[in-house]
């Protein structure tokens, strides 16, 4: 099977053009898959039938891991399954018997207005750390892109002129997304003095570490709890969950939703539509001005 997981490991590298990042996270799965049957002592892959997959789903389950994450090691144990049966490798695909687990319905963490302005205003813009954590806050909230997508921005990427940034999303596409007036006022403020933060390392990215280097993903992570905490919000508020305010607060003010999906990138609608269910309170509040009996 090793042979067989190397060849499709070049196969979502070459012809699918995945970034590393997921190259890497397919791995996994599909190394976990394979530790399973190892020790079930099934690592013919021609035997692998659906109990064999549902056993293994049951077995994910069992380890506390959500439903979301075994629907996506299963979408990846699809496509390798795809892949093998293309190449001739199988006849029948054991994968096409089996159900994903429905997911579980949780719903996006989002901040109000209020509690968004007070986090963007904490850092301390006296220095070039401070210009940096106020740019890349600004940007999350007005942008909406994630933190992938912030961390491999490259100076060539900003148009602050016209205020937009190019973008590159998942599956290697690119998009466009606009920046209001303050994201734009806070990247040139820093860009001012990034170079402060140039060593010897001579680096694209926007956003920089103190050494000089491209910040990463868990780097930003650290930034946004600095500064929830800074600020007393009485939440866990993760980088992505800015992403989810940006969508909620447009889907508030009556923005389309198919434009809301276009900004953030979504390959689908449905994945969009999620943000719907964030803004009850809004609908109730617009359905108790509005209708007759709504105050009786």
């Amino acid at each position: 099977m090793e042979e067989y997981i190397q060849a499709f490991n070049a196969y979502l590298e070459i012809e699918k053009g995945y970034s590393p990042h997921t190259v890497r996270n397919y791995l996994s799965d599909l190394g976990q898959f394979y530790q399973f049957l190892q020790e079930r002592e099934q690592v013919d892959i021609s035997k692998v039938n659906k109990l064999t997959l549902r056993a293994f789903l049951g077995h994910l389950l069992s380890q506390g891991n959500k439903r979301s994450s075994v629907g996506r090691k299963l979408a990846c144990i699809r496509s390798f399954f795809r892949f093998l049966q293309r190449e001739g490798h199988l006849v029948k695909n054991p994968t096409a018997l089996v159900a994903s687990p429905k997911k579980d319905q949780k719903l996006p963490t989002f901040l109000p207005i209020d509690e968004v302005f007070q986090l963007l205003d904490t850092p301390d813009t006296r220095s070039v750390l401070g210009l940096r954590d106020k740019a890349i806050l600004e940007v999350l909230y007005a942008t909406g892109i994630r933190v992938s997508e912030l961390v491999s921005l490259a100076v060539e990427d900003l148009n602050l002129e016209l205020r937009v940034i190019k973008v590159k999303g998942k599956g290697k596409k690119e998009r466009i997304a606009f920046l209001g007036s303050k994201a734009a006022m806070a990247l040139r403020e820093y860009l001012l003095r990034r170079s402060e933060l140039m060593g010897d390392e001579v680096s694209g990215a926007v956003f920089l570490n103190r050494f000089g280097g491209p910040l990463t993903d868990r780097s930003v992570r650290n930034i946004v709890n600095k500064y929830v905490h800074k600020c007393a919000l009485n939440r866990h508020i993760s980088p992505h969950a800015l992403r989810h305010t940006f969508a909620t607060h447009l889907l508030d003010a009556g923005a389309d939703l198919r434009m809301i999906q276009e900004l953030l990138g979504h390959a689908s609608l449905s994945t969009t539509q999620r943000y719907t269910h964030v803004s009850v309170d809004k609908l109730m509040e617009v359905y108790d001005k509005a209708h007759p009996r709504a105050k009786q």
